[in-house]
């Protein structure tokens, strides 16, 4: 049995040990690597490719979608780039999709596909909206389906300010918050809709932060939660947060840059289902094939374990003593 000096020996020792665990985890630089190409999207129809999703139910599968003028539907292929199957969703339309994110949502437990209808070139939509459907179950070595995806939930929403054109579109892991980021501005603005988002009213997003970049086509949130991509034409930049912080907030601070090769319209991007690099596709522009393409990480992602939890545990082990 520990002596109660011994306890809190103990306890100043986990103190340390969370304090340097907070301190790799959430300081640290990033460390990736430069692009690795992964080979052809193998199904002919993804031409234009404007986002991309890793999926957190089924290992090594990815999911995509088209542009404006397609069929409401996405497509899921492995990290090869193989085919595994044409998902539509039903109920809804494609007028202008541009990004999708994968993520919680009202059922604990389930993973949604999120699809972004935020596209507006013109800014002359008063309303877009976001679809949210429960994620099919996919095997990474499936002979290709054909299936309908049903049970959506159409997030109809405007904005505070004026009709925006967008091309990301995430979802926060920790707090099943949706942000949409424009594009055209200057200085783009991040707004954000609140869990529960309603599907029976529409929601005004809030406006919650400003970036110095303009044409942002793409991005992504980390399954911990605590690491932000956001895609230029010509750049990726990377924020990361701690637990405690609202998202929005990370976005006071100046990006880190990555690493990143021209595409010929590379508009999608996301993160590796665990975090430990990146995806992005481009869409097929003056007849150049579509290629998946992978930075990969050499540095150890974190995780959202935060240090007050781990001392909590221990402190609960202690006393089992």
């Amino acid at each position: 049995m520990y002596e109660k000096a011994d306890r809190w020996i103990f306890i100043l020792t986990c103190l340390v040990f969370a304090s340097s665990l907070n301190f790799y985890s959430y300081a640290d630089a990033p460390d990736f690597g430069n692009q690795v190409d992964l080979g052809l999207i193998e199904y002919a129809p993804i031409n234009e490719a404007s986002g991309i999703a890793a999926s957190q139910k089924n290992k090594d599968v990815l999911w995509a979608h088209n542009d404006s003028g397609d069929s409401p539907r996405v497509f899921a292929f492995n990290t090869k780039g193989k085919h595994l199957g044409v998902y539509s969703i039903a109920g809804v339309s494609n007028r202008d999709w541009e990004d999708m994110a994968v993520g919680p949502g009202p059922i604990d437990g389930e993973q949604y596909l999120y699809v972004g209808e935020i596209g507006d070139n013109n800014a002359q939509y008063d309303l877009k909206y976001i679809y949210r459907v429960p994620e099919p179950t996919v095997d990474p070595n499936q002979a290709p389906a054909n299936t309908t995806i049903n049970g959506v939930g159409k997030i109809a929403f405007r904005y505070p300010d004026g009709r925006r054109d967008a091309e990301t579109l995430m979802v926060d892991p920790l707090t099943k918050d949706i942000y949409i980021v424009s594009k055209r501005e200057a200085n783009v603005k991040v707004y954000r809709a609140p869990y529960p988002q309603s599907i029976d009213e529409t929601v005004t997003l809030e406006h919650v932060a400003k970036l110095s970049l303009s044409q942002t086509v793409g991005g992504d949130i980390s399954t911990s939660g605590l690491e932000i991509l956001i895609k230029t034409y010509t750049n990726v930049y990377f924020w990361r947060r701690t637990p405690e912080q609202t998202l929005w907030s990370v976005f006071a601070d100046n990006p880190s840059p990555l690493p990143y090769s021209l595409e010929p319209q590379g508009e999608a991007i996301c993160w590796k289902a665990d975090a430990v690099g990146y995806y992005t596709v481009s869409e097929e522009l003056g007849g150049v094939p579509a290629h998946l393409y992978f930075y990969p990480r050499f540095d150890a992602p974190p995780t959202s374990v935060q240090p007050c939890a781990i001392l909590a545990a221990t402190w609960a082990g202690i006393k089992s003593y």
